[in-house]
């Protein structure tokens, strides 16, 4: 994604960066956890030839500006405002924490088509205390990599050559320059509690993205998206666990546009 990107201002003043690309119908991609834009490079050459891609760079990394203060809501409201910038009949797909962004930005527009979320954790996973004090040792130590495998690992529940894998991609560096964001998130993902009367209204229409070696917490989270939401389906990657878009990127890119068709 070369093109440059635009800037959407949130309702808090903060600027988000939005990198555009592809020809189509919208389709706003919201990255997890020490990422950014670049983390759906794989996927990019399937759903830039159905979508026009607007792939954002949530607050705090890329070329997103902050804020003083760190409150989950507010990413909600850079994800809405986002969608609403984007036009009308926008789809939404959201990675890891990105989901819970998407899902929880469904409930403030009206602007969304379909919602794509690929594993939200939607707080069932609950990362120890411990290891969120681990990783900020090694971040005030400056040790961005060691910190960086510790929540792929830990947190994520990637094996060792998953990790290798994404190691060997381009976005790796962008991963390591977004590890000061690790521990804020962690910490208001402990507090995150999934009300699933909140989301009876929703019909938009979701699809949950579930990887079928993916940790028991992922599955526990999908069966509480689709209890809630009145038009939602699960679909299981075979083999995959939280990094489909690299390890599994055909079947990836299949379920979405089959879903988004």
């Amino acid at each position: 994604m070369d093109e440059g990107f635009e800037t959407v201002v949130s309702a808090d003043g903060t600027p988000i960066a939005v990198w555009r690309s592809g020809v189509g119908q919208p389709l706003v991609l919201v990255h997890g956890a020490v990422a950014d834009h670049t983390r759906w490079a794989p996927v990019l050459p399937a759903l830039e030839e159905r979508f026009t891609i607007l792939a954002i760079d949530r607050r705090g990394r890329g070329r997103s500006g902050d804020a003083d203060d760190y409150a989950l809501e507010r990413e909600y409201e850079d994800v809405a405002a986002v969608v609403e910038w984007a036009g009308e009949e926008v789809n939404l797909l959201g990675h890891s924490h990105g989901g819970v962004c998407a899902l929880e930005a469904a409930l403030l527009t009206d602007g969304v088509r379909k919602l794509v979320l690929y594993e939200p954790p939607m707080g069932f996973l609950a990362t120890p205390a411990s290891v969120v004090r681990r990783l900020e040792e090694l971040l005030e130590a400056g040790e961005r990599e060691e910190m960086l495998v510790l929540f792929l690992h830990e947190v994520a529940g990637l094996p060792s050559d998953q990790i290798e894998l994404m190691r060997s991609l381009p976005a790796w560096e962008a991963r390591l320059a977004a590890t000061d964001t690790i521990p804020r998130e962690e910490r208001a993902n402990r507090e995150y509690t999934f009300d699933s009367g909140r989301f009876r209204e929703l019909r938009v229409p979701t699809l949950f993205l579930l990887g079928g070696d993916s940790p028991e917490v992922f599955r526990a989270a999908s069966e509480a998206v689709q209890a809630a939401l009145p038009d939602s389906r699960v679909v299981v990657m075979p083999g995959q666990r939280h990094a489909a878009m690299d390890t599994g990127t055909q079947l990836f890119t299949t379920e979405v546009l089959n879903f988004l068709a």
